[in-house]
């Protein structure tokens, strides 16, 4: 039903983990191979390319559906629609920057610093375009293909670029005097594609599908009895996050309690409940949440 386009390159290892963990394997004949299959029946076919090619195939319908990013969306102009975020990408969860740097001994600390005809080297010519434009800041914009960091300040004068945690930047003895962008990696929907209902439907069953492993990561599942007496001792313990599942145990000999709580808070949660009377604890790993 679906014609499917997931990125290659940096994304690609977190996206096929992301589908694997959802029950959407991608099978592929082997790991370079720009074509593959998911054995879903709302899946028809899979390509894997560049995200920089992505939202505009998506938009000429090539595709019904595809993950790229906010960034490749805004270069491109793509119109398509955007079903949701999915906030993962190559390192971290956190979402990549497009940003303005200049080196570490320059004296600009803004846009509006940078003198008439500054050289900026970037892989987004339409992004920094219309950034320096909505500055007011007359630029000579360079396409860069690549070691954008490299050229300065022998080649240009700074830089537009991405970063995820702005360590190659800093590295590269370069300053970030203002963020151009925030992107995070989206699910991406054809319009055509979108408005039938059928698509539609199939699109946001996928959406769900991912989501709920995204929702899932970083979480456990702690269930526990505890006596009646103690019932408010250990609800006090628990993180405030949602409303504890409580339930009375056959006979009145107590309560079973469970809830959802932070993978990174339990080594100190679970002493923390024996001590309020929790007994039978059971830490659980979790595949999905779905709300």
């Amino acid at each position: 039903m679906l014609k499917l386009v997931l990125p290659k390159g940096s994304l690609e290892k977190a996206t096929m983990e992301l589908f694997e963990a959802a029950d959407l394997s991608v099978n592929r004949s082997s790991s370079v191979a720009y074509k593959a299959t998911i054995d879903d029946p709302r899946i028809e076919s899979v390509r894997i390319l560049r995200p920089q090619e992505i939202a505009g195939y998506v938009a000429d319908g090539l595709f019904d559906l595809g993950i790229t990013g906010r960034d490749w969306i805004e270069e491109t102009g793509s119109d398509v629609v955007s079903l949701g975020e999915l906030r993962y990408s190559k390192a971290t969860s956190k979402p990549i920057k497009v940003v303005l740097a200049v080196p570490e001994d320059s004296p600009y600390q803004s846009a509006e610093d940078l003198p008439v005809g500054v050289r900026v080297s970037t892989e987004y010519m339409g992004i920094t375009q219309r950034y320096f434009e909505s500055k007011g800041v007359q630029a000579d914009i360079r396409l860069s293909y690549g070691a954008t960091e490299a050229k300065v300040p022998d080649i240009v004068d700074c830089i537009v670029e991405i970063t995820e945690t702005g360590n190659a930047l800093r590295a590269a003895g370069l300053r970030i005097i203002d963020e151009v962008l925030i992107s995070y990696t989206e699910l991406v929907a054809n319009r055509a594609a979108y408005e039938d209902p059928e698509k539609r439907h199939a699109m946001e069953q996928v959406l769900t599908l991912l989501l709920g492993v995204m929702e899932a990561r970083g979480k456990v599942l702690v269930k526990l009895n505890c006596a009646k007496s103690r019932l408010e001792e250990v609800i006090a313990v628990l993180p405030a996050m949602k409303t504890p599942t409580v339930n009375e145990l056959y006979g009145g000999a107590g309560y079973a309690v469970e809830t959802v709580v932070p993978k990174n808070q339990i080594n100190l949660l679970i002493p923390a409940l024996k001590d309020a009377g929790a007994t039978d604890l059971i830490e659980l790993s979790l595949s999905k949440i779905v709300h």
